[in-house]
């Protein structure tokens, strides 16, 4: 996505403007970390460098194993509080549907 800039062309992760639902985790069916983001890349880089107090902080919760994209933050955050309450082994369903092996997917999100 290219969006016009003052000085000139930004390139923009197609990631970076979208509401999005993602699931981190330690490990495989580690523990699991739920939230809700305008900007995925730029929230995944904030866990993974400890700019994100908190729960995923203390349990050194970074690895990107899911994640949903939204056409509004109100649809994502929704998405979010919905997935928060479903028990644990339905929150791993979901992650080894899409990931199976449970791989860090930081890397195809900034693509």
């Amino acid at each position: 996505m290219v969006i016009p800039a003052k000085a000139g062309i930004q390139w923009v992760s197609f990631m970076e403007r979208h509401a999005a639902v993602y699931i981190l985790a330690n490990k495989r069916n580690g523990t699991l970390y739920t939230g809700a983001t305008s900007n995925l890349t730029q929230r995944i880089w904030q866990h993974r460098h400890g700019e994100v107090s908190g729960f995923a902080s203390k349990y050194n919760v970074d690895r990107l194993v899911w994640y949903e994209l939204h056409e509004t933050m109100e649809a994502a955050i929704t998405r979010e509080k919905n997935i928060k309450e479903w028990k644990r082994s339905w929150q791993r369903e979901l992650t080894e549907a899409s990931n199976p092996g449970w791989y860090d997917l930081y890397e195809e999100v900034c693509r």
